[in-house]
């Protein structure tokens, strides 16, 4: 009889062990996709045409090409350094990745393309999130 206690008592014991784990693994990852913050809050006519709008704090930039609007993460998709914005290109000062103005790799040895930022048009301005 005390043989059967045990075994229930470990078995309940790993039941929450095991219960407490999964919750807190699930909270885990759902919080940390879910949580966007609001970079910034850009009047949509400080935006130049063929141009960009560098947030070098926020390590963003606001790009329009054609009427078109989009913002795209300034870190190198390398190893994490603040790029730099020309006319023609965004280029990494560190290991020499550059990038054109959609944010697809021209130059290694980074390899993935730049994120663009979530942007939510409000009357004449733009949020920023990321």
């Amino acid at each position: 009889m005390a043989r059967f206690s045990q075994k229930r008592r470990g078995f309940i014991q790993t039941l929450i062990v095991g219960g407490i784990s999964g919750w807190g693994l699930f909270r885990f990852f759902s919080a940390s996709k879910s949580q966007e913050t609001l970079l910034a809050t850009v009047e949509d006519k400080r935006i130049p045409e063929r141009g960009a709008l560098v947030f070098r704090q926020q390590r963003f930039a606001l790009i329009r090409e054609q009427g078109h609007v989009y913002a795209l993460s300034l870190v190198c998709t390398h190893l994490g350094c603040t790029l730099t914005v020309t006319s023609t290109e965004l280029s990494c000062p560190c290991h020499g990745s550059t990038f054109d103005r959609h944010g697809e790799v021209t130059r290694g040895p980074a390899d993935r393309p730049l994120p663009q930022l979530r942007l939510v048009r409000r009357a004449d301005s733009w949020q920023v999130y990321g």
